[in-house]
Protein backbone atom coordinates (compact mmCIF):
# COMPACT_ATOMS: atom_id res chain seq x y z
CA UNK A 1 0.00 0.00 0.00
CA UNK A 2 2.96 1.97 1.07
CA UNK A 3 4.36 1.59 -2.03
CA UNK A 4 1.61 2.38 -4.40
CA UNK A 5 0.86 5.63 -2.58
CA UNK A 6 3.95 6.79 -3.11
CA UNK A 7 3.92 6.08 -6.73
CA UNK A 8 0.53 7.76 -6.88
CA UNK A 9 1.86 10.89 -5.32
CA UNK A 10 4.96 11.62 -7.64
CA UNK A 11 2.36 11.51 -10.21
CA UNK A 12 0.28 13.55 -9.01
CA UNK A 13 2.72 16.23 -6.51
CA UNK A 14 4.19 17.63 -9.94
CA UNK A 15 1.12 18.45 -11.31
CA UNK A 16 -1.02 19.73 -8.54
CA UNK A 17 2.01 22.02 -7.24
CA UNK A 18 2.14 23.38 -11.34
CA UNK A 19 -1.34 24.25 -10.71
CA UNK A 20 -1.40 25.92 -7.56
CA UNK A 21 1.77 28.24 -9.15
CA UNK A 22 -0.33 29.52 -11.97
CA UNK A 23 -3.26 29.50 -10.05
CA UNK A 24 -1.80 31.79 -7.26
CA UNK A 25 0.27 33.97 -10.65
CA UNK A 26 -3.18 34.55 -12.28
CA UNK A 27 -5.12 35.15 -9.37
CA UNK A 28 -2.44 38.15 -8.68
CA UNK A 29 -2.97 39.58 -11.45
CA UNK A 30 -6.80 39.17 -11.95
CA UNK A 31 -6.39 41.32 -7.84
CA UNK A 32 -4.32 43.80 -10.10
CA UNK A 33 -7.27 44.43 -12.57
CA UNK A 34 -10.07 44.25 -9.95
CA UNK A 35 -8.09 47.31 -7.80
CA UNK A 36 -8.34 49.08 -11.15
CA UNK A 37 -11.40 48.58 -11.86
CA UNK A 38 -12.77 48.85 -8.09
CA UNK A 39 -11.09 52.58 -8.61
CA UNK A 40 -12.53 53.67 -11.45
CA UNK A 41 -16.32 52.49 -10.22
CA UNK A 42 -15.99 54.56 -7.41
CA UNK A 43 -15.23 57.69 -9.93
CA UNK A 44 -17.53 57.52 -12.74
CA UNK A 45 -20.89 58.36 -13.17
CA UNK A 46 -24.17 56.39 -11.31
CA UNK A 47 -25.64 55.16 -14.67
CA UNK A 48 -21.70 53.70 -16.44
CA UNK A 49 -21.19 51.62 -12.88
CA UNK A 50 -23.94 48.93 -13.47
CA UNK A 51 -21.86 48.24 -17.03
CA UNK A 52 -18.57 48.27 -15.84
CA UNK A 53 -19.28 46.33 -12.46
CA UNK A 54 -20.49 43.51 -14.93
CA UNK A 55 -17.37 43.86 -17.42
CA UNK A 56 -15.41 43.08 -14.24
CA UNK A 57 -17.44 40.23 -13.14
CA UNK A 58 -16.41 38.01 -16.43
CA UNK A 59 -14.74 35.52 -15.98
CA UNK A 60 -10.70 35.79 -16.87
CA UNK A 61 -10.85 39.23 -18.58
CA UNK A 62 -9.43 40.59 -15.68
CA UNK A 63 -6.18 38.33 -16.15
CA UNK A 64 -6.37 38.79 -20.51
CA UNK A 65 -6.46 42.87 -19.94
CA UNK A 66 -3.31 42.97 -17.66
CA UNK A 67 -1.34 40.61 -19.41
CA UNK A 68 -2.33 42.99 -22.80
CA UNK A 69 -1.13 45.82 -21.04
CA UNK A 70 2.42 44.46 -19.62
CA UNK A 71 3.12 43.07 -23.14
CA UNK A 72 2.18 46.83 -24.60
CA UNK A 73 3.90 48.56 -22.18
CA UNK A 74 6.92 46.23 -23.24
CA UNK A 75 6.72 46.90 -26.77
CA UNK A 76 6.61 51.08 -25.82
CA UNK A 77 9.35 50.52 -23.46
CA UNK A 78 11.35 48.99 -26.17
CA UNK A 79 11.63 51.73 -28.53
CA UNK A 80 13.60 55.27 -28.32
CA UNK A 81 10.50 57.20 -27.50
CA UNK A 82 9.43 54.65 -25.39
CA UNK A 83 12.64 55.31 -23.24
CA UNK A 84 12.18 58.90 -22.87
CA UNK A 85 8.82 58.44 -21.61
CA UNK A 86 10.01 56.40 -19.15
CA UNK A 87 12.71 58.49 -18.26
CA UNK A 88 10.12 61.37 -17.50
CA UNK A 89 7.88 59.38 -15.43
CA UNK A 90 11.27 58.13 -13.33
CA UNK A 91 11.93 61.73 -12.81
CA UNK A 92 8.25 62.58 -12.12
CA UNK A 93 8.00 59.66 -9.34
CA UNK A 94 11.25 60.63 -8.01
CA UNK A 95 10.20 64.05 -6.55
CA UNK A 96 7.19 62.03 -4.68
CA UNK A 97 8.50 61.85 -0.91
CA UNK A 98 8.46 58.11 0.76
CA UNK A 99 7.68 56.74 -2.54
CA UNK A 100 10.33 57.81 -4.42
CA UNK A 101 12.97 55.29 -1.84
CA UNK A 102 10.32 52.31 -2.18
CA UNK A 103 9.83 53.16 -5.84
CA UNK A 104 13.87 53.41 -6.70
CA UNK A 105 14.84 50.77 -4.55
CA UNK A 106 12.36 48.26 -6.19
CA UNK A 107 13.46 49.80 -10.14
CA UNK A 108 16.94 48.98 -9.14
CA UNK A 109 16.65 45.48 -7.78
CA UNK A 110 14.25 44.89 -11.09
CA UNK A 111 16.43 46.24 -13.00
CA UNK A 112 19.32 44.15 -12.29
CA UNK A 113 17.20 40.74 -11.84
CA UNK A 114 15.96 41.02 -15.36
CA UNK A 115 17.72 43.28 -17.78
CA UNK A 116 19.06 40.93 -20.02
CA UNK A 117 22.59 42.72 -19.87
CA UNK A 118 22.82 42.37 -15.97
CA UNK A 119 24.93 40.07 -14.49
CA UNK A 120 22.37 38.73 -11.67
CA UNK A 121 21.38 34.80 -11.19
CA UNK A 122 23.41 34.50 -14.07
CA UNK A 123 26.34 31.58 -12.72
CA UNK A 124 25.94 28.84 -10.00
CA UNK A 125 29.19 28.54 -7.91
CA UNK A 126 29.96 26.27 -4.46
CA UNK A 127 30.83 28.28 -1.83
CA UNK A 128 32.10 26.86 1.69
CA UNK A 129 29.07 27.23 3.86
CA UNK A 130 28.40 26.78 7.07
CA UNK A 131 32.13 25.51 7.76
CA UNK A 132 35.02 24.84 5.68
CA UNK A 133 34.64 21.46 4.27
CA UNK A 134 31.03 21.53 3.57
CA UNK A 135 30.19 23.26 0.24
CA UNK A 136 26.58 24.54 -1.18
CA UNK A 137 25.12 26.38 -4.19
CA UNK A 138 24.94 29.85 -3.99
CA UNK A 139 24.49 32.47 -7.44
CA UNK A 140 26.51 35.38 -8.13
CA UNK A 141 24.68 38.46 -7.99
CA UNK A 142 27.23 41.06 -8.54
CA UNK A 143 30.18 42.98 -7.18
CA UNK A 144 30.57 44.39 -3.07
CA UNK A 145 30.36 48.06 -3.37
CA UNK A 146 32.62 50.52 -3.45
CA UNK A 147 33.05 51.40 0.18
CA UNK A 148 32.85 47.17 0.76
CA UNK A 149 35.65 46.52 -1.62
CA UNK A 150 37.78 49.24 -0.61
CA UNK A 151 37.66 47.72 2.58
CA UNK A 152 38.50 43.91 1.92
CA UNK A 153 42.35 42.44 1.36
CA UNK A 154 40.71 40.11 -1.48
CA UNK A 155 39.05 39.92 -4.70
CA UNK A 156 35.29 39.04 -3.38
CA UNK A 157 31.46 38.88 -5.21
CA UNK A 158 28.21 39.00 -3.80
CA UNK A 159 26.48 36.19 -3.91
CA UNK A 160 22.56 34.56 -2.61
CA UNK A 161 22.44 31.25 -0.95
CA UNK A 162 18.78 29.98 -1.35
CA UNK A 163 17.19 27.18 1.19
CA UNK A 164 15.94 24.51 0.74
CA UNK A 165 13.45 23.35 -0.56
CA UNK A 166 12.07 27.17 -0.89
CA UNK A 167 14.41 28.84 -2.93
CA UNK A 168 12.67 32.42 -2.39
CA UNK A 169 14.46 32.79 0.68
CA UNK A 170 17.77 32.59 1.56
CA UNK A 171 20.92 34.58 2.78
CA UNK A 172 23.12 37.34 0.69
CA UNK A 173 26.94 37.09 1.44
CA UNK A 174 30.32 38.33 0.13
CA UNK A 175 32.59 35.79 -0.45
CA UNK A 176 36.16 35.52 -1.39
CA UNK A 177 36.66 34.38 -5.49
CA UNK A 178 39.27 32.10 -3.69
CA UNK A 179 37.68 30.59 -1.82
CA UNK A 180 34.42 29.87 -4.55
CA UNK A 181 34.40 26.78 -7.06
CA UNK A 182 32.52 27.55 -10.58
CA UNK A 183 30.00 24.92 -11.98
CA UNK A 184 29.41 24.32 -15.59
CA UNK A 185 25.81 23.29 -14.62
CA UNK A 186 23.21 26.43 -15.66
CA UNK A 187 21.04 28.74 -13.62
CA UNK A 188 17.92 26.18 -13.93
CA UNK A 189 19.79 23.40 -13.37
CA UNK A 190 21.09 24.40 -9.82
CA UNK A 191 17.97 25.55 -8.91
CA UNK A 192 16.00 22.34 -9.50
CA UNK A 193 18.94 20.81 -7.73
CA UNK A 194 18.73 22.73 -4.78
CA UNK A 195 14.67 22.52 -4.55
CA UNK A 196 15.08 19.10 -5.35
CA UNK A 197 17.08 18.34 -1.84
CA UNK A 198 20.01 17.29 -3.85
CA UNK A 199 17.86 14.08 -5.55
CA UNK A 200 17.55 15.45 -9.53
CA UNK A 201 20.90 15.29 -10.18
CA UNK A 202 21.58 18.35 -13.38
CA UNK A 203 21.49 16.84 -16.83
CA UNK A 204 24.86 17.52 -19.34
CA UNK A 205 25.28 17.00 -22.59
CA UNK A 206 28.05 14.40 -22.66
CA UNK A 207 29.44 13.90 -26.43
CA UNK A 208 29.76 10.96 -27.72
CA UNK A 209 33.01 8.92 -27.27
CA UNK A 210 35.14 8.79 -30.66
CA UNK A 211 36.17 5.77 -32.29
Amino acid sequence: MKKYFIAGMLVWAPLAITIWVMTWGLSVLDGVFGSVMAALIAVLPSALKPALQAFRELPGVGILIVVVIIFTTGIFAANFAGQWWISIWDRLIARIPIVKSIYSSVKQVSDTLFSSKGNAFRKAVLIPYPRNGSWTIAFITGNPAQEIKGKLDKEHVNVFLPTTPNPTSGFFMIVPVADMIELDMSVEEALTHIVSMGSVPPHHHVPPSVK
